[in-house]
């Protein structure tokens, strides 16, 4: 009899519940027992990244964490970086600029770089290089994905301008 785990954790924003198999990784807790299949299997080595994922916004590979290591954390997942059915700027970025061939690595990258960006506003090239060193693609060669992480820090100052310029409610007046 194979022994079974139970879990409460918050997934992409949402608070969520799941028995699995204790041997079971994060990985395999997502795709097979919570049906988000965005976070790939790759090498299940922790070479590829692949099946990268933010465990407390902290970039981790999937394949490498136990998912009875997850309890009370919260998991953020490539399905979790759409905002009221907004794309996050990175996936627009990553499809106007071609950075997504066969997409295998995309969402790796995704969150990966998004862990980036929310620590920093603005890296440079080389930050961006060394922060999605641990990601593999074997399609684009990453000059479009690092030219996508650019672009979507480049959409994502001028949402921040956009936003600065829209006129205040009455109600948020009031708030003031």
């Amino acid at each position: 009899m194979k022994q079974q785990a139970h879990i409460a954790l918050k997934v992409n924003g949402e608070p969520v519940e799941v028995s699995f198999a204790a041997y079971k990784t994060l990985l395999e807790v997502l795709r097979e027992d919570l049906d988000l299949c965005g976070t790939k299997h790759g090498c299940e080595l922790g070479e590829c990244g692949a099946c990268a994922v933010l465990l407390d916004d902290v970039p981790v590979l999937s394949c490498l964490v136990l998912g009875v290591e997850c309890d009370g954390r919260r998991v953020t997942t490539v399905e979790g970086l759409v905002t009221d059915g907004r794309l996050h700027p990175l996936q627009e970025a990553f499809a106007d600029l071609g950075a997504a061939q066969c997409g295998y690595c995309t969402p790796g990258f995704l969150v990966t770089a998004k862990a980036l960006l929310d620590k920093q506003a603005h890296p440079t090239r080389d930050e961006i290089r060394e922060a999605l060193a641990g990601n593999l693609c074997r399609c684009t060669g990453y000059q479009q994905i690092f030219e996508a992480v650019e672009a979507a820090i480049e959409a994502g100052a001028q949402r921040a301008e956009a936003d600065l310029d829209v006129p205040l409610t009455s109600q948020e007046k009031a708030q003031q």
